[in-house]
């Protein structure tokens, strides 16, 4: 199989099931922000030291391909592939994990700037781009589209995981939180 199609060399690209759509239609920017959001993560496994965040980084981008395949399949044309189907096994997943590091942080009082440690100030860029990715699921969504609720929420909650691990990755390196503090 060769890498280049030249299919999409007019700005068309297939959807899971072959249906054609712009380049620049809000399902492709979605899934393309899923992906985006994949990398960046590939990026903070590279500066990560504890396997056990790691491994569930890892696990984190093979959920994002189940919810890029979601993202990538027209419901109303095809049938989405179990493989491509966001669970809320998955959602639950991540509320563990959340749940698990918060039970060792101490409690936020004031609001923190994106930032300390390298791994930390990484998992800030990857929160934002989550965030972002969700608006695009939302904007798909309010354009019409229909949208399962867990892959929303996973998402979400997702986002919510990288602001409590850049806590964790500043505590585990002894990086020191960063207060905002309001100009008077």
């Amino acid at each position: 199989m060769k890498l280049y199609t030249k299919t999409g060399d007019k700005g068309q690209t297939s959807l899971v099931g072959g249906q054609r759509v712009s380049k620049c239609c809000k399902r492709l920017e979605s899934y393309g922000t899923v992906d985006e959001l994949n990398s960046h993560i590939g990026v903070l496994i590279t500066y990560c030291t504890d396997p056990a965040d790691q491994a569930f980084l890892t696990d984190v981008q093979s959920k994002l391909f189940v919810v890029g395949g979601y993202l990538a399949t027209d419901n109303t044309q095809h049938e989405v592939r179990t493989g491509n189907i966001v669970t809320p096994e998955m959602v639950a997943a991540i509320e563990t994990q959340i749940d698990a590091i918060d039970s060792i942080l101490p409690p936020l009082k004031l609001f923190i700037l994106p930032g300390g440690c390298r791994a930390a100030a990484y998992c800030h860029v990857c929160r934002t781009v989550c965030r972002r990715t969700e608006r695009c699921i939302l904007s798909l969504i309010e354009e019409g589209t229909e949208v399962d609720d867990n892959v929303t929420a996973y998402i979400n909650r997702l986002s919510d995981y990288f602001f409590i691990l850049a806590r964790k990755l500043n505590l585990d390196e002894n990086h020191p939180e960063i207060i905002w503090r309001r100009e008077k």
